[in-house]
């Protein structure tokens, strides 16, 4: 019954900090300036590093480095998502003052689709074991892929519902304010902020896919896969927007996130042969991390 309750407070917690932003903080729609993004993230980041604190006080040292190990994992796989973000943001060029509103929905859904993975994930690797194995190659291949992927390959108008809302001529051709849809002449449109939004959301969809296995390597604790979750994703807005300016002056930075998830995907496949420590997991975490956004080529990479 305890442990009810506490995935039921970890929840109230979210709703409420999710009803502040929106509600109170940023009831006006306005452009989100830097100082408000990096106020914001140093909050999530504090509000992260607290809970940690209260896993290592409730649970012990172990529960609370994989909290750490994982967070960080979701933190840094989550910063790719900001690459796609800049282009969608450009691709349907919305306004800045409704980026945070497409943001905000957006991770409300990613919530809800990854609680939906996690729960899934767990179910399979406690009756399959043989499934981590799955995971872990898949993670490999990804991360192989990514080494040999640039962000400006992803086209937006390939996604198959923006296809089928203009193929069927659902959508406006110019915004509404901050609608997401509208009624003209009788019938109910989608505006290009919808496109926008389902864009963000199949995003995430295909990041979830990569991040949510990337986690079970470190810990098959469902409640510190959930949260640690959650903390990166609530953090991922104002994240965004603290680096959407800079984003781009971190040529390497994908690469690192690449190496990352070979890594991880190595550390599953070898599970049954050697359990690589969850303090060694976070030091080669950060230190491909750190490398990757502080190197300095002689030539960036193409």
């Amino acid at each position: 019954m305890a442990n009810t309750w506490l995935w039921i407070g970890f929840n109230v917690f979210v709703l409420l900090m999710l009803a502040l932003d929106l509600g109170v903080f940023n009831r006006k729609e306005q452009k989100v300036t830097f100082k408000e993004a990096i106020s914001w993230s140093v909050v999530w980041v504090t509000l992260a590093l607290i809970f940690n604190g209260w896993i290592y006080y409730d649970q012990g040292k172990d529960k609370a480095l994989e909290f750490l190990t994982g967070y960080l994992i979701e933190k840094s796989l989550s910063v790719d998502n900001i690459f796609v973000f800049v282009l969608l943001f450009s691709f349907f060029k919305v306004p800045e003052q409704y980026r945070h509103r497409v943001l905000f929905w957006g991770v409300l859904g990613a919530l809800l689709m990854r609680a939906g993975f996690i729960a899934a994930g767990a179910v399979l690797i406690e009756k399959f074991h043989w499934i981590i194995y799955v995971f872990g190659a898949f993670l490999v291949f990804t991360g192989y892929k990514m080494l040999n992927k640039k962000t400006e390959d992803m086209h937006p108008e390939d996604n198959p519902l923006v296809r089928w809302f203009v193929k069927k001529g659902k959508v406006t051709s110019d915004y509404h304010g901050k609608n997401f849809f509208v009624r003209i002449n009788g019938q109910k449109l989608a505006t290009p902020l919808f496109l926008c939004l389902l864009s963000v959301e199949f995003t995430d969809l295909i990041f979830a896919v990569d991040s949510i296995p990337a986690i079970f390597a470190i810990t098959k604790d469902p409640f510190i896969v959930y949260t640690s979750n959650v903390f990166a994703i609530l953090g991922l807005r104002s994240l965004y927007f603290a680096l959407e300016g800079i984003i781009t002056r971190f040529p390497y930075l994908r690469y690192g996130l690449a190496l990352i998830l070979i890594f991880i995907g190595l550390k599953m496949l070898a599970v049954d042969i050697y359990k690589i420590p969850v303090v060694a997991s976070l030091a080669v975490i950060a230190v491909i991390l750190l490398t990757s956004i502080f190197w300095k080529g002689k030539k960036q990479p193409g």
